[in-house]
């Protein structure tokens, strides 16, 4: 049997699976036991990969497989590994839930696209890969701007959509969000920490898109919550 037949025969198993028409796709993936138990938490799903159109995609499943995916679009500069399992983990239970990196990203192969565009065609390529022909997001921060060019280009692809941390195209201050981020990956490299350490998200950010604020803030705003109001009485 050659690599195409033996990706054939995969994605049509993965496709009566999942309940999806998937003719005439060439895949190919690795470490999937649609046998296994129902895993309903992140720290515990297993790494898997997929390829097409050239690129090996690296993801995780978890929750009940069957109707509509959720799947996970992450925020810039970040992995599979960044998402908290506080967020998956709830919607895994009752959900078949996909997270998963992006051409050029972690563990995926390929050169990092040039725009959100050409990022949102990767997700298209992804999720089709998988067999799916309708899925509902969850997004965050540039994994928002990934969801809604996905959703111009394909309307009837999704289904539900969250957008979460994210502006529209165009926005006021979106153009900032990469400097600010790529200027904090550098500070966090020279002082080895994480660069979440030096961003922290104002819920009162212009049009409803938290701004990032340097760490200095947020530490103020910690010790005004630790000094106890004037009168108060100290334990001994």
């Amino acid at each position: 049997m050659t690599e195409e037949e033996k990706g054939h025969l995969g994605i049509e198993d993965r496709a009566a699976d999942h309940g999806q028409n998937t003719k005439g796709a060439t895949i190919m993936r690795t470490n999937d036991t649609p046998n296994e138990g129902v895993i309903t938490s992140y720290a515990q799903a297993p790494a898997r990969s997929i390829t097409a159109g050239g690129v090996t995609y690296a993801y995780r499943e978890l929750g009940p497989k069957g109707g509509i995916p959720v799947v996970f679009f992450v925020h810039l500069a970040a992995t599979l590994d960044n998402w908290d399992p506080r967020i998956i983990d709830p919607i895994a239970k009752n959900h078949h839930v996909i997270a998963f990196d992006n051409r050029g990203v972690g563990a995926s192969t390929g050169q990092v696209p040039d725009t959100v565009e050409a990022m949102a065609d990767d997700a298209y390529t992804f999720i089709k890969a998988l067999g799916f022909s309708k899925i509902d997001i969850f997004s965050f921060s540039l994994g928002g701007f990934v969801a809604q060019a996905l959703v111009v280009k394909h309307p009837d692809l999704v289904r539900k959509l969250v957008l979460t941390g994210t502006g529209p195209k165009g926005g006021k201050d979106i153009d900032k969000v990469a400097g600010i981020t790529y200027f904090d990956i550098l500070r966090a490299t020279l002082t080895r920490s994480d660069p979440k350490e030096f961003l922290d998200p104002d819920p009162v950010g212009s049009e409803g898109v938290p701004v990032l604020q340097p760490q200095r803030h947020r530490q103020a705003r910690r010790a005004r919550v630790r000094q106890p109001a004037q009168g108060a009485h100290r334990r001994p």
